[in-house]
């Protein structure tokens, strides 16, 4: 093991737990203010990724495929929530559980309809396409080191959406008493409309982004969505700084542990068996982790209302 592939499996830490951010972020908002149970957000991410994919393919453009993700995603989600979401805000959870697991059936018969079942393949843009010299001559992929940066800026503009805007005031004061603001002259239903329209762009944005590493196909939202729910778990339902920083453990726990336990296991067992055991045992830390916090934290490191 050289120094340059330890930080070089570093970076892709940071890279996934980035990724994982911008479905949590909008995830943790929408749960945070509306209560709501949202299993249909990775079907969100993965139209993001289908509508770059298509977009980029017949325009060459891969930033109006980024755009159209983006676009796509908001008004969808916006008409979900108007459509379906609305009816659901008074019903137990078990009933937004099931409305929205059959939204996913729906996304991905859609999908499968409109595009196909075979994957489609996304490149990145021609001057993200090649490897950037890092400080100390670390050769990095540029288009995961875009992805890097670009979470860090959403992440910084949410930050002061929340903490410096009439609407993240809107937001704030819905997640502690939605009644409370609705009788103060707030269109909550507005409110929530936005809310979720966010998160989906959001979410959108990352598929289309992932699109550019991976495939783009049917399905691939639910294995992220999966993570988003153990990154808002562990860093609190409804805080932004907790979605940031539980998004980075994560990231970086499943990413080091899945490079570095084969290794360590090799040393007292064959190769082959270090590699099988070694990826197992990684692929359960971030579920470790999170009952580890849990147990010392129930309401997650960085509780909304704390």
């Amino acid at each position: 093991m050289t120094i340059a592939l330890f930080l070089e499996q570093l970076l892709n830490g940071v890279q996934l737990g980035v990724t994982l951010f911008l479905m949590a972020a909008g995830l943790t908002l929408i749960f945070g203010v509306m209560g709501l149970i949202n299993l249909a957000h990775g079907s969100l991410f993965m139209v993001g990724g289908f509508v770059c994919a298509a977009i980029a393919a017949a325009t060459g453009s891969f930033w109006l495929g980024l755009a159209a993700s983006l676009v796509a995603a908001a008004a969808l989600g916006a008409i979900v929530e108007i459509v379906v979401i609305r009816r659901l805000y008074d019903r137990d959870h078990l009933d937004q559980v099931l409305a929205t697991f059959a939204l996913v059936l729906m996304f991905s018969e859609g999908v499968r309809f409109l595009f196909g079942s075979f994957p489609l393949y996304l490149d990145p843009p021609a001057i993200l396409a090649g490897p950037v010299m890092l400080p100390g001559g670390l050769p990095y992929p540029a288009f995961r080191l875009a992805i890097i940066v670009a979470g860090v800026l959403i992440a910084i503009g949410l930050g002061l959406l929340i903490s410096r805007t009439r609407l993240g005031m809107q937001i704030r004061a819905g997640e502690s008493d939605r009644e409370m603001i609705a009788a103060l002259g707030v269109d909550i239903r507005f409110l929530y409309t936005v809310v979720f329209a966010l998160g989906a762009a959001l979410a959108g944005f990352a598929g289309a982004m992932i699109g550019a590493l991976q495939s783009v196909q049917v399905g691939m939202g639910e294995p992220v969505l999966i993570l988003a729910f153990v990154v808002i778990v562990i860093g609190g339902i409804g805080s932004i700084r907790g979605a940031l920083v539980a998004s980075l453990i994560v990231g970086l726990v499943d990413t080091m542990g899945r490079f570095l336990l084969p290794s360590l296991l090799s040393g007292i067992m064959e190769a082959s068996a270090a590699r099988g055991i070694g990826s197992a045992i990684a692929s359960m830390l971030i579920y470790l982790l999170m009952a580890v916090v849990l147990v010392f934290k129930p309401k997650g490191l960085f509780p909304a209302n704390a």
